[in-house]
């Protein structure tokens, strides 16, 4: 599918704890839960037909970028959002002190899940 990534829009939906991306009829999401000053990244999702676009990547600075503007503190247990961190090191000031496990690399971790 092709589309322009610039006119795919982020929207925080408060009420489903999840941000989105809507490209024709089909959502990408990264879900969340918030509690107190943290905020905790479960899942990134893409449509198959949708992958490879970069709508993950879009999804997590805006989320990240929301939890900046809010003061929290970034739990990324979501495998994509911790990568993302680990590779833009501009956000890893976020990252809760005692979280940074969650930013090793794949490998890494792969014994240890």
């Amino acid at each position: 599918m092709d589309f322009n990534l610039n006119d795919v829009a982020v929207t925080h939906n408060e009420e489903t704890h999840r941000f989105e991306a809507r490209v024709e009829n089909l959502t990408s999401l990264l879900t969340y839960r918030r509690t107190g000053d943290r905020i905790t990244f479960l899942h990134t999702e893409v449509p198959p037909s949708l992958e490879r676009h970069g709508l993950a990547a879009k999804l997590t600075r805006a989320a990240l970028d929301f939890a900046r503007a809010e003061h929290l503190r970034v739990v990324p247990l979501c495998p994509y959002v911790a990568d993302y961190i680990r590779k833009h090191a501009e956000y890893q000031d976020l990252v809760a002190p005692g979280d940074g496990r969650n930013l090793q690399s794949r490998s890494n971790r792969a014994g240890t899940e």
